[in-house]
This record gives C-alpha cells, sequence and structure tokens, in this order.
C-alpha cells in the first residue's frame, strides 16, 4: 500500500477509490484476528480530532484513514504529498456492494431511522440480490440495547459492518465496543448514504460532483437528522481547517 501523508495529525491514505476497493476486498476475503476499522474523514472530522482526545486516539488507531473531502485534496497538495482523489463514504459502499454482489459477501446495516433502513435495504436488495443481508439495526437505540445488537452482529458474523450514526458517534461507538464484535471483517462510517440509497435525499447531480461541491448540495437540500448540528453550524468549521492547512500550513 502507498504511504499516507499527515493533515492536522491524521495519517490519511493516499489509495485511489479503485486502489482502496481492492485493499478492503483483500481484508475482507483473508482470515483475519480482529475486526478492520476504516475511516473516511473530512476536513471537519480533522479538525475536531484537533481538542478532541478520544477522536484523536481513535484515528490513530485506525487501520485506515481515507480523504473524504475536497479540502484534504487541497491540503495535501498544498503540502507538496498529493493524494489522488477523494475517496468518500458513499461512494466505498457502492463499490463493495458491487464488489460483494459478484462474490457473495455479507453485510450488516447499522443506523438511521427505521423507515429510512428498511427502505435502503430493499433497494439494496434489488440492485445487489447476490449480497447477504446478514442483518439491520435503526441508530436510535438506547444503552440497554446495545449488548443485544452487538450480539446479533456477532451471531452473524458479517463480511462488512455499515454504520450510518453520523461522524464522529459511528467512530466512536466502534471503537467502544470494538472487541465485542470480533466476528466481523471491515467496519465503518457512511453518513447518510443510506438516506440516499432509500430515495430519501435526493443524490447530488453529476455536474455539482464533477465540481467538487457534493458538501454544497448536502448544505442546502439535505435534510438533518434529530439530535445533530445544523450542516450551517457545521460548515464554520471549515474556515478553521483552511486556515490551519493553507495559511498556517499546519501539519
Amino acid at each position: 500500500m502507498n504511504g499516507c501523508v499527515s493533515i492536522l495529525g491524521v495519517p490519511f491514505s493516499r489509495l485511489t477509490l479503485d486502489e482502496t476497493v481492492v485493499y478492503l476486498a483483500e481484508q475482507i476475503d483473508k482470515e483475519r484476528s480482529g475486526l478492520f476499522h476504516l475511516i473516511t474523514a473530512n476536513p471537519e472530522i480533522t479538525l475536531a480530532s484537533q481538542s478532541d482526545q478520544l477522536l484523536q486516539e481513535i484515528i490513530l488507531r485506525a487501520d485506515l484513514v481515507v480523504p473524504d473531502g475536497i479540502g484534504i485534496v487541497l491540503a495535501a497538495k498544498r503540502k507538496g504529498e498529493p493524494v489522488p482523489e477523494r475517496v468518500t463514504g458513499y461512494d466505498l459502499l457502492l463499490r463493495l456492494l458491487e464488489q460483494g454482489n459478484r462474490q457473495g459477501w455479507s453485510f450488516y446495516f447499522l443506523g438511521t431511522d427505521e423507515e429510512t433502513s428498511l427502505q435502503a435495504v430493499e433497494q439494496i436488495n434489488v440492485r445487489y440480490p447476490q449480497v447477504k443481508l446478514a442483518g439491520r439495526h435503526h441508530g436510535f437505540f438506547s444503552t440497554e440495547d446495545e449488548p443485544g445488537i452487538i450480539a446479533e452482529i456477532q451471531r452473524s458474523k458479517p463480511d462488512v459492518l455499515i454504520l450510518a450514526m453520523g461522524a464522529p458517534y459511528s467512530d466512536k461507538w466502534l471503537h467502544k465496543h470494538r472487541h465485542g464484535l470480533t466476528g466481523g471483517k471491515l467496519a465503518f462510517g457512511v453518513g447518510g448514504s443510506l438516506d440516499v440509497i432509500s430515495g430519501k435525499v435526493k443524490p447530488a447531480p453529476p455536474i455539482w460532483k464533477k465540481l467538487n461541491l457534493e458538501w454544497a448540495h448536502r448544505l442546502l437540500f439535505a435534510p438533518v437528522a434529530k439530535g445533530q448540528k445544523s450542516r450551517w453550524r457545521r460548515q464554520a468549521a471549515l474556515p478553521k481547517f483552511v486556515y490551519r492547512t493553507m495559511i498556517r500550513k499546519g501539519n
């Protein structure tokens, strides 16, 4: 695997999307002694890790961190250690579902609301009929429900555990329960990707993607889940990220 580039202390992979999919497929297909934790980190998460010690520890202990955001790509270029492209959680999920459809991988989906979870899984069954559904559960569960959910995931032994509970909560939840999820192989957070797959949220049009403005499309059109910060408040972190990486040239 290619080396990493450090942006504000976060070690980002320099693999392309295609290379990342190949690398993850290798992790799924081989015998593993533990869960492979992938983090898709954008500028907001990268900046948050500067003041959140637990998040910083989780990122540094992850098996792979990919650049989910054009801001990361630009910061790496500015540093003289470019990454080839963005590698988003949504794109990775679709590509792994395609691969899983060919190889019969199993997926467990944890997160979002019950209706969206059900609709997303129905769409996945239609589009990827050879993908095995290890299970699913909505993300609005209590701490009392967690042992049962973890036991279900452990019994089902999914090849891929998809977490759709928002960042960084998904990664913190996985970090907390990782030792109880040894039956799985690969786990990563996908943000609002299940909302898009379910049809609840429209994907960004191709022109927005080409211009690297998917974040702006989400900001303007995607609903915010109950209990989450306003997207406008979250985007306030971007000027700080630009200052730290482009102007002050933080490491």
